[in-house]
């Protein structure tokens, strides 16, 4: 029997070592604010691969965000989901996500100063092909990326999933260098159809090279399995549903386009 155990012990361990790796990773941003990454890769690799920063949603650093780090270490990406409130909180509260929000973005110095420190996290991993950097976020995180790209952050690519369009700081002529990829959810009640016209309209006014998706039936937080029970939890929530079709066709799109951006064959 112990001979038995030894080697089901043995055997769990070599497949975690041959699949994907996760870690916690405590850094800071240029103010010393403490934050909490978790990164991800595939050991199985062994180059150096492209490096992918993930922007969780309002509700902060949570399984999800992590889980779409693997997600993207699965694919043979190196991923850090970052942090944009510090020490890595999350709640399922909405009231307590709107707080952490509006403090996260208050000082938009300082929350680009957050997202460089996250890029920079990534690139010291020796996972990571520092020459190929994009970025991906979901709802408050799709802000986060493509107002880095407004601001002419050197990424090969930016990914906004049923993120918010609007902006105080719009993109200018020639300012935007990545390329940019935006699914939206066409039945997204927080995202209006002013807002999508005003995006479009900013972004032709740049130049800039960009896509827009729009999934028809798919609501805020289309993405996220947990949207269903936190739009109708204990505390109410915000207009979101999962949406497993445009899930599918948006992570699709994710694929292709990062392969595009990365020069992947």
């Amino acid at each position: 029997m112990r001979y038995l155990l030894a080697l089901a012990l043995i055997g769990a361990t070599g497949l975690a070592q041959a699949a994907i790796q996760t870690r916690e990773i405590a850094y800071q941003d240029a103010d010393g604010k403490r934050l909490v990454g978790y990164y991800a890769y595939d050991d199985a690799v062994d180059d150096k691969r492209p490096g992918v920063v993930v922007v969780h949603e309002w509700w902060g650093l949570n399984d999800y965000a992590k889980r779409r780090a693997r997600d993207l270490a699965g694919l043979g990406y190196s991923a850090l989901a970052i942090d944009m409130y510090g020490d890595g909180k999350h709640t399922e509260h909405p009231a307590d996500a709107m707080s952490f929000m509006q403090a996260a973005m208050k000082d938009p110095v300082a929350a680009a100063k957050r997202f460089d420190a996250g890029v920079e996290l990534l690139k010291l991993q020796p996972q990571t092909d520092n020459n190929r950097i994009a970025a991906i976020g979901y709802c408050f995180g799709g802000k986060v990326v493509l107002d880095a790209a407004r601001r002419g952050e050197p990424l090969a690519g930016v990914v906004s999933f049923h993120g918010p369009l609007a902006t105080s700081s719009p993109a200018t002529p020639g300012s935007v260098k990545s390329k940019i990829l935006v699914e939206h959810g066409a039945a997204d009640s927080m995202v209006p159809q002013e807002q999508v016209d005003k995006f479009k309209d900013e972004m032709n006014a740049a130049g800039a090279s960009y896509e827009f998706v729009s999934i028809q039936g798919a609501k805020h937080g289309f993405t996220n399995p947990d949207a269903d029970r936190l739009s109708h939890g204990e505390h109410g929530g915000p207009d979101i549903a999962y949406n497993k079709s445009a899930d599918e066709s948006a992570w699709a799109d994710l694929q292709v386009f990062l392969k595009k951006v990365f020069k992947l064959n």
